[in-house]
């Protein structure tokens, strides 16, 4: 990060639980925090430099992918992913005061929210209908404004309790009470995070052609040198029907040998691959590795080769193997 004090975007408005993700980054309680309407906003004021770095959620256990992160980080300038954070999710519902669950017609919040509360709805108020919202923050903040058009909001406690014209009408309204949604912070591209032992490389693997086999294909450069895979997501690229991209997270560094490999393989089949990072990961457990995939495993691989071909005895400056003598 730059020497001045930084300055961060987030998928505003406060009170968001993107806020709260940034809020986990060291030193972001005392820099500046601008909050953004939407996720391509967050990440434009990056690639414009007027903020250093963006927190934009990316991946929800419940939910799956944030498809307006995954698509906006896939195009345009491209962009570095240099910290994870994960936060847990509670919501609750909120209306202004006087209003009653019983008077509850519709509810506003952003989708996720809603997928991750509507067990819950339409058991204690099945005639809600949905209002979509840019942010959870939003919605419940849209409550006080004249002329409102919808009854409650489902968002954070943190929001609930940060404007006292909010009144609560119900608490840990999730489905699921373990959701957690998981947050990364955006850079332009630079030095990459040290490697850790506990880290997580994403990438954007174009299909290079529809066929039998094309994903295998990527899959296997992962597969054949032992690394791992968190995520794999498939995305239209919007060309034409059925043009797809893969988001993916391999465990593991771009600095080791065998990610390294891996990334090199998938250049091969797909040059249009786009790099997005390697950092530490949020949970902190380290990647098992087996020990024919190991950077030094590797390295004797490498030399074993270069003695077949004789470059133990001096290579040319063009990288080609002495000429053997008679």
């Amino acid at each position: 990060m730059p020497a001045h004090s930084p300055v961060y975007a987030f998928l505003g408005p406060e009170g968001t639980f993107t806020e709260a993700a940034l809020l986990q980054v060291p030193g972001a309680l005392q820099a500046a925090r601008v909050p953004a309407s939407n996720v391509n906003a967050a990440l434009d004021m990056v690639r414009a430099g007027q903020a250093d770095a963006a927190m934009v959620p990316i991946e929800n256990s419940v939910e799956g992918g944030v498809t307006a992160t995954l698509d906006a980080i896939a195009s345009g300038e491209e962009l570095r992913i240099i910290r994870e954070v994960l936060v847990p999710i509670s919501f609750v519902l909120v209306a202004r005061p006087g209003v009653q669950l019983r008077d509850v017609r519709r509810v506003s919040t952003h989708g996720h929210a809603w997928a991750q509360c509507r067990v819950w709805m339409d058991t204690n108020i099945p005639q809600a209908e949905y209002v979509p919202g840019s942010s959870t923050a939003a919605s419940a903040i849209g409550l006080l404004a004249d002329g409102c058009h919808y009854d409650a909001a489902i968002c954070a406690p943190l929001v609930a309790h940060g404007h006292p014209g909010l009144s609560v009408l119900a608490e840990n309204i999730g489905d699921n009470p373990e959701a957690v949604t998981r947050f990364i912070l955006v850079s332009r591209p630079g030095a990459l995070p040290a490697r850790t032992g506990a880290d997580k490389t994403t990438v954007v693997v174009p299909l290079p052609q529809d066929r039998p086999g094309a994903l295998m294909e990527i899959l296997d450069q992962f597969a054949s040198r032992g690394v791992n895979l968190s995520r794999i997501e498939s995305r239209p690229t919007g060309q034409y029907l059925g043009h797809y991209f893969f988001s993916i997270d391999a465990e593991g560094h771009a600095g080791e040998a065998r990610v390294a490999d891996a990334l090199a393989g998938l250049h091969r089949i797909s040059p249009g691959i786009r790099f997005l990072g390697s950092y530490a990961r949020a949970d902190g457990q380290a990647t098992p590795v087996p020990g024919y995939t190991s950077d030094a495993a590797f390295s004797a691989a490498g030399s074993w080769v270069d003695s077949i071909l004789g470059r133990e005895s001096g290579a040319g400056e063009n990288g080609s193997a002495a000429s053997p003598t008679a």
